[in-house]
């Protein structure tokens, strides 16, 4: 039946083209911002993710810069570590050659004050941005748990959506030569003395041939010194004031002869723990197990060092807060034969004090780069992620573009033939 009224192949026609209208808006859409899924009404749930994706490529450009600002502070660290420990290398040449009699010691005192001097014009310019990792400055914890700073080093999210932000701990080194204070007998001392002060005896069938490190505080959370475990300076409660006590970062310093060794206290030390270390330290510097044995007694927390020879030998204990790992350079002066002695010992020390630090920021440097490389990537990935999701692909815009131009044309042209139907009704009239 053919109406005047209604058109149905009008409709039909009309309502093709408006979808072909539709799908060509969309494909030149698509064409012209290069996205597929442009806004959340094309697609809400992938629009979603693409957002929160974009969100943390973001903040990983921000951790890139974090990690390239950490790492440049470290590299200055570590290089006036290693030039630190150069020049400690030369002052070592300069205490050797004051060992021989027949030399000019008080010239050879001006070099290692010159050489002492150049070492605290690297250990104070050692800074990037202001922060000095060597001079002994910092005080703050870092994520390892000891006195240093922290590096941004990644973006966590998790599961549920939240997001957690991962550090690099770098560890301060001190290497400056400031003298710290000194700790009362009740922290740290030798426990067993009853000899000649300062003198194990030698090994001869009497009673004063040994020495026990056996008397350890640690400071608590009272402001006291009861507690049985190092714990941070800046622990809620700790009184570092107190020098009845050890604080983790406090130094411990035992010289047998030329031998001198030292120790650090750590986070979680107990008694056990810092006689283990300083036995472990005086092997490190070369004490002979033949002419000094040392024996741990774990019950009593004690370090029992005996003179197995049959000399009497020189010994010193020492504990200081705050004290630069170098210290001992400041009063050095081998002007005397004496003097040139006991510096031969405490230079090896410091040079290891300074290899060691080296070490730790050339460590340290080392993670960070990698975390560096490794942020590049991830960042790389998600945007390659971002674009599988929501990028349009050219190639087929393309060709549906030439398919809905010829689409939209035969529309027209159907639309045209469908608005001339009721005009051939006319002819049934005549």
């Amino acid at each position: 039946m053919s109406s005047i009224l209604t058109n149905n192949s009008a409709m039909v026609a009309l309502q093709t083209l408006k979808s072909i209208n539709s799908n060509l808006a969309s494909t030149q859409a698509e064409i012209s911002t290069g996205k597929a899924i442009g806004s959340a009404k094309d697609n809400a749930a992938v629009w979603a993710i693409s957002k929160v994706m974009e969100a943390d490529v973001k903040g990983f450009k921000g951790i890139s810069d974090s990690l390239s600002l950490g790492e440049s502070t470290v590299a200055v660290a570590r290089q006036a570590s290693e030039t630190v420990t150069d020049l400690l290398t030369e002052i070592k040449s300069k205490i050797v050659a004051a060992q021989e009699d027949n030399v000019d010691r008080g010239k050879i005192q001006t070099d290692i004050v010159a050489l002492r001097n150049q070492i605290t014009s690297v250990v104070g310019a050692a800074q990037f941005n202001g922060l000095n990792l060597v001079d002994g400055s910092q005080t703050g914890t870092n994520a390892n748990g000891n006195t240093g700073v922290d590096v941004l080093s990644s973006l966590d999210r998790k599961a549920d959506g939240s997001i957690v932000t991962s550090s690099i701990g770098v560890d301060a080194q001190n290497l400056s030569l400031t003298a710290g204070t000194a700790l009362a007998a009740a922290a740290a001392s030798v426990g067993t003395d009853t000899g000649t002060a300062g003198v194990i005896d030698a090994n001869d069938g009497g009673t004063n041939d040994s020495i026990t490190l056996d008397t350890f505080a640690f400071l608590d959370a009272s402001g006291g010194a009861t507690a049985t475990a190092a714990v941070m300076p800046d622990a809620a409660g700790v009184d570092t004031a107190v020098t009845t006590g050890l604080v983790v970062g406090d130094q411990l310093s035992l010289t047998i002869g030329t031998v001198q060794g030292s120790y650090v206290v750590k986070e979680g030390d107990t008694a056990e723990s810092v006689v283990a270390g300083m036995k472990n330290a005086m092997v490190a510097q070369g004490l002979d197990g033949n002419s000094f044995s040392m024996d741990i007694d774990t019950n009593a927390a004690q370090l029992v060092i005996t003179n197995e020879t049959n000399a009497d030998a020189a010994f010193s204990f020492s504990a200081s807060r705050g004290s630069g790992g170098l210290a001992g350079l400041a009063t050095m002066d081998v002007s005397t034969s004496g003097g040139a002695d006991a510096a031969l010992g405490a230079i090896e020390n410091m040079i290891q004090t300074s290899i060691d630090a080296s070490a730790t920021f050339g460590s340290v440097e080392g993670r960070i780069e990698i975390q560096s490389n490794f942020v590049g990537k991830l960042s790389d990935s998600l945007k390659a992620g971002i674009g599988a999701m929501v990028d349009a692909d050219m190639e087929a815009a393309s060709a549906r573009l030439q398919a809905l131009q010829v689409q939209q044309q035969l529309g027209t042209q159907a639309l045209s033939i469908a608005n001339q139907a009721p005009q051939n009704i006319l002819s049934l009239f005549r």
